[in-house]
């Protein structure tokens, strides 16, 4: 019998990065595996990071959304 899986959650934050807890294996554009450092990690939805994919805050100062055109 195996034993169950820890999960993995990937939570959208308003306004700012995808949130992934858990054992989630992550790969590049070139079907690379991504190393992580921590079991929690921020990745950049923004575009601007400049330690992409991870998030370093740079959202807030672009003025990143993820609402429609009239948020």
């Amino acid at each position: 019998m195996s034993e169950p899986r820890e999960a993995v959650t990937i939570t959208p934050y308003p306004d700012g990065p995808l949130v992934v807890r858990g054992p989630a294996q992550l790969i590049d554009e070139h079907g690379e595996p991504i190393a992580r450092s921590r079991r929690t990690v921020a990745l950049c939805r923004c575009g601007a990071s400049a330690i992409k994919p991870w998030c370093d805050g740079t959202h807030k100062l672009s003025g990143f959304r993820t609402g429609g055109p009239d948020v």
